[in-house]
């Protein structure tokens, strides 16, 4: 017989940190613990206030309900827990690190060998320019070939002109430039601010306007210069039939999955299906998880074998991690063997 036990976890930042919706300092997770036979179990479910689509009074409710039916087994659970993506990827860790020899190596792949990495993006947070201009500075020096900025919280001709000064400096060849409005756009200016943008040679725009507006979105993709990739966009469309209609209407450039708003990676395997039938391209981000989560997430990521550098480089923002052996050296992450993993609640 299998148990269940779930512990609420508060991540402290290094430094708050700024996204269109505001201030961040610290972000809630919850972990699901399984325990069967003497061997443990671990998986995150990474809630993320004011976004997931999960973020409901009722959600530790959901948690203990989890603990109490564990021994319905995982395919069962996943199904009574459609509108729970977080804890869906929760559950999909948990039993993945049950059923392991390890219980963190959840995707045995050459990545958690050490033999090989995956390629990420270097973030840059919303700030002052000063601030900003710093990280950038940073990221370059540290050996990152793909930048992603977040705008929208600062001037419009600020953040302009702190990308020309990247692109004054490096190329396109040398250093990818991707930039995520989170929504910060109105409908009726996008597109001539995505028209300025392109003149920057950039990568892609992460979600320009605010999602749910699928007709408006749809223009944008068909007329913009630079490409676009939905990323809030998909959060909430669980069923198969919605997620392909969502697609064939805005048929965007990209997608961008994030497996703990999106249902895991059984949800994440269903969006990057139906985006590969139609030629949509599309990457993996993390959300803020933990290590635990990060950890998962990146396992799963490298056995998807995408060409694109990856959002998975977030673990170092926090104060009180778990320490694990995720390493990024020079723009990429790497699973070392030489690290042990201190995990304790």
């Amino acid at each position: 017989m299998t148990q269940a036990t779930y512990k609420k976890y508060i991540l402290n930042f290094k430094h708050p940190s700024g996204t269109s919706r505001g201030i961040l300092r610290t972000k809630e997770t919850w972990f699901l613990i399984l325990k069967s036979e003497g061997r443990r179990g671990i998986g995150e479910c990474g809630l993320f206030r004011g976004l997931s689509i999960d973020d409901r009074p009722d959600y530790e409710d959901k948690l203990k309900w989890v603990c109490k039916h564990v021994d319905l087994g995982l395919d069962e659970l996943l199904l009574e827990l459609t509108a729970f993506p977080s804890i869906q990827i929760g559950l999909e860790m948990a039993f993945k690190s049950l059923e392991s020899k390890d219980s963190f190596e959840l995707f045995p792949s050459k990545f958690t060998r050490g033999e090989a990495s995956i390629s990420i993006n270097g973030l840059v947070w919303m700030g002052s320019e000063g601030f900003m201009k710093a990280q950038i500075a940073d990221k370059i020096k540290a050996g990152f070939s793909c930048i992603k900025m977040k705008i929208g919280a600062i001037d419009f001709q600020q953040e302009i002109n702190l990308l020309k000064s990247i692109r004054n400096q490096i190329s396109s060849k040398d250093i990818e430039l991707r930039v995520d409005a989170n929504g910060a756009f109105h409908p009726t200016d996008a597109l001539e601010k995505l028209k300025i943008l392109s003149d920057l040679d950039l990568h892609s725009i992460e979600q320009p306007i605010k999602q749910g507006q699928m007709d408006a979105m749809a223009i944008l993709c068909e007329k913009t210069p630079l490409p676009i990739a939905l990323d809030e966009e998909l959060i909430g469309t669980f069923s198969v039939t919605k997620k392909q209609e969502l697609l064939q209407i805005i048929n965007p450039q990209y997608i961008i999955l994030k497996p703990s708003l999106v249902g895991g990676f059984t949800g994440s395997d269903a969006w990057i299906n139906l985006a590969e039938k139609q030629n949509i391209g599309w990457w993996i981000t993390s959300a803020l998880e933990s290590n635990i989560g990060l950890n998962a997430i990146a396992q799963y990521t490298y056995t998807k074998q995408s060409g694109l550098p990856q959002g998975l480089g977030t673990g170092s923002l926090f104060t009180n991690n778990f320490e694990c052996p995720l390493q990024v050296n020079n723009g990429t992450l790497h699973y070392s063997n030489l690290e042990n993993w201190k995990f304790s609640l």
